[in-house]
C-alpha cells in the first residue's frame, strides 16, 4: 500500500506518526503515475491498512490519498 500526499511536511508529518504507532513504513518517491504535489510518498504493509487510516483521521494528516498497487499501476482505495 501507498500514501501520496500535497505537501513534504504532512509527508514527514504522517512518517513520525506512524513510526509512533510502530508501524513499518519506506519512504519512497511517488510513482509517476499517481498526480500529487510532493514527491515522497510512503509504503506501508495491507495488514496495517485499518491502523494508518486511523492514524491518518485523527491527527488531520492531509493526504492525496491511499493506493495498492496492481501489477504495474496503482489504484485509490476509499477512505
Amino acid at each position: 500500500m501507498l500514501i501520496a500526499f500535497d505537501s513534504t511536511q504532512q509527508a514527514l508529518r504522517a512518517e513520525m506518526l506512524l513510526e509512533y504507532a510502530d508501524i513499518e513504513i519506506d519512504i519512497c518517491p511517488t510513482p509517476k503515475q499517481i498526480t500529487a504535489g510532493c514527491a515522497l510518498s510512503i509504503h506501508f504493509p495491507e495488514s496495517d491498512l485499518l491502523v494508518v487510516k486511523d492514524v491518518i483521521s485523527q491527527e488531520s494528516v492531509e493526504i492525496r490519498g491511499i493506493f495498492k498497487q496492481i501489477e504495474d499501476r496503482y489504484e485509490p482505495i476509499e477512505l
